[in-house]
């Protein structure tokens, strides 16, 4: 099933005279196309399960379980350009870092950690695609 939500469902085509590919009715389908068809449907089916009420608003006109996944993930990873985009604040932050005036050393501490990690995080998800 994991497959089928990265890679998206198989829907079975056929070659008409002239060779041009069009999908093949569901009334044409072999056993294996019929289960693998199946798949998806408990693909999307587990996304929408897995998923809250505002996020199903986001992802319920998406037919497979692919087109919800791209969707999840553009929504909370951000694309490749809006992740470069916050690497880049964070890195701007992270050498501008310096102590406000009346914090403690402890809440500086803290806050430099939360920058620090954010960063590496960051930096981390964009170098792993």
């Amino acid at each position: 099933m994991w497959k089928i939500i990265i890679k998206g469902p198989q829907v079975p085509t056929k070659d008409d005279a002239g060779g041009v590919v069009s999908p093949e009715a569901e009334a044409e389908w072999n056993e294996d196309d019929k289960r693998k068809g199946k798949l998806n449907a408990n693909g999307v089916n587990m996304l929408n399960c897995a998923i809250s009420f505002k996020e199903d608003r986001k992802v319920s006109r998406c037919k497979t379980a692919k087109k919800i996944w791209d969707n999840l993930q553009a929504t909370h990873e951000g694309t490749t350009q809006i992740k470069e985009t916050r690497i880049d604040m964070l890195r701007k932050e992270y050498e501008m870092f310096s102590m406000k005036e009346g914090e403690s050393s402890d809440d500086m501490f803290e806050r430099f950690f939360i920058i620090s990690s954010n960063r590496l995080e960051a930096m981390a998800i964009t170098h792993s695609e």
